[in-house]
């Protein structure tokens, strides 16, 4: 079988056989004083039975087996201890060591429940070769009460294969390949068995045997599994998290411990990704800072902008308010021995031309004050208001984020000379007023009580007439409205309007819905 031709790239794969046990211990080390040799199993309920999901390396060797019931469990190895299946709490473990193994890789992506997977090309070099980079996640994993198993491979389903099942590293990958079980195709449970069944007990007999037989004999999906195991069809790593259009970093052979100098490594960080920028015409708004620590800890900082900047005093600037404003202070534990710097959010930023009065200054003063209440007080608490495409009065603005940008609605401006046509304050809801009197059915009210006093009406405008939206059913839509303008004889100027037509209904209501100033 020939290997297509095409650009090499090598995958890392990591797998922690004994992930729930090793992250509780991690969490509650106080269970586990005089349980070290115990066997151990995790259980949870499953189709009105309760079976064994996880086990530690003390069980296993006694020989329990995931999926076992407890009773037989309990028959078999009765000092077993069991505890309960928290899945989402493994999940949650195996996220945060995806974080950490972003220091090796931006390219890490998932492979639940136990595994990850790494696009290890351009970062082995760093460490000496591959055998240096397994070195150190291996050092750092063993420091951390975890046990894991690697492997490399031309292909993320290769170095899966070759983690899960083979049982140490081989100069020979192909050869490796061939050596495994069939179950390192991980075909459903037919199909796995009708190959075994038909005497294909290792990856090498099914490779033997022409691809179009495995596919008419043991379906599609057996010779796809074998064509991306062998490289012969591409396979895509799909990352948990979409890698930044621009980032930087800095190692230290020594770790940083104080904040003041982990600031000023930010510093120049943020000065390198400007350059960058500066080369492209663009500024950043959104700019995350992780710092990963000796012990495998990832913290993580994020400044959002209202406007693309590359200004490395003012990052800085957000950077130091981010901190103080952590409801948890930054702990470096041992110290930072990696401090990444990316760019998550890139806009266009060009040189601007300043008005004489200082306009553009003004408004890039108002970011500036906007950009440090977000990072202080939260980005959703400093919010804008902006126009929104609607003729219903209520749902003509949105109050978004200061940073978002704004939407493409713009305000309704009157004519020059006329006054407004929308008052500054809007009552939400409506406020009930109780009409005594109308020149004319279908008009304004002469006179009108609101909040327990009368108002006698001096002058009107209007109706201005808006209808229910169109699109909603005839039997959902609010009743039309009619609205004027009204002034009392005090001066007293009030947005009011008629809910519903005589035709809709029997009895429509007034509600002053607004105060002019």
């Amino acid at each position: 079988m020939t290997r297509k031709a095409s650009t090499p790239r090598r995958y890392l794969a990591l797998v922690f056989p004994w992930l729930p046990i090793e992250r509780l211990r991690a969490r509650r080390p106080h269970l586990f004083v005089a349980r070290d040799e115990a066997p151990i199993a995790f259980a949870e309920s499953v189709g009105g039975a309760i079976r064994l999901a996880a086990l530690n390396a003390q069980a296993a060797a006694a020989g329990l087996s995931v999926g076992l019931t407890l009773a037989d469990a309990r028959a078999r190895v009765p000092e077993v201890e069991i505890f309960p299946h928290d899945p989402a709490a493994d999940a949650d473990w195996l996220e945060r060591l995806a974080e950490g193994a972003r220091r090796y890789s931006p390219a890490v992506a998932l492979d639940p429940p136990q595994g990850l997977v790494l696009d290890s090309g351009g970062a082995d070099h760093l460490f000496g070769g591959e055998r240096g980079l397994a070195e150190d996640i291996e050092t750092r994993m063993a420091r951390r009460g975890l046990t894991v198993r690697l492997a490399y491979g031309d292909t993320p389903e290769a170095a899966r294969a070759l983690a899960r099942h083979a049982g140490a590293p081989a100069p020979d990958e192909m050869g490796a390949i061939r050596r495994l079980p069939v179950a390192a195709l991980e075909l459903d449970e037919d199909a796995g068995a009708a190959l075994i069944a038909a005497g294909l007990k290792s990856v090498g007999d099914v490779l033997a045997r022409p691809m179009a037989t495995i596919a008419a004999r043991f379906g599609r999906e057996a010779a796809t599994a074998l064509r991306r195991l062998t490289g012969e069809e591409d396979s895509p790593l799909t990352p948990r998290t979409v890698a930044a259009p621009i980032g930087v970093e800095r190692r230290f052979a020594e770790p940083v411990a104080r904040t003041e100098h982990m600031l000023g490594v930010l510093e120049e960080l943020t000065g390198e990704a400007a350059r960058v920028l500066e080369e492209r015409h663009e500024g950043g708004r959104r700019w995350d800072a992780r710092l990963f620590r000796s012990d495998g800890e990832v913290q993580h900082l994020r400044v959002e902008t209202g406007q693309p900047t590359r200004d490395p005093a003012v990052l800085l600037r957000l950077f130091r308010e981010r901190i103080e404003a952590l409801a948890d202070p930054l702990d470096p534990g041992f110290g930072y021995d990696l401090m990444r710097l990316d760019v998550g959010l890139a806009e266009k930023l060009d040189a601007v031309q300043l008005r004489l009065e200082g306009g553009e200054a003004k408004s890039e003063a108002v970011a500036a004050l906007i950009d440090r209440l977000g990072t202080r007080l939260g980005r959703e608490r400093v919010r804008r208001i902006h126009p929104r495409d609607s003729h219903m009065p209520e749902q003509a603005e949105l109050l978004l984020p200061a940073t978002d940008p704004a939407p493409k609605a713009e305000w309704t401006r009157p004519e020059p000379g006329e006054p407004p046509l929308r008052p500054i304050h809007l009552f939400d809801p409506p406020q009930p007023i109780e009409s005594l009197a109308a020149e004319t059915p279908d008009g304004p009210p002469a006179r009108f009580r609101w909040r327990r006093k009368m108002h006698d009406v001096a002058r009107a405008e209007g109706p201005e007439r808006i209808a229910g939206e169109w699109w909603r059913r005839a039997d959902m839509a609010p009743p039309t409205r009619d609205y004027y303008r009204v002034e009392d004889v005090r001066g007293r100027r009030f947005w009011i309007f008629r809910h519903g037509l005589y035709t809709e209904t029997e009895r429509p209501r007034w509600y002053v819905h607004g105060l002019f100033a």
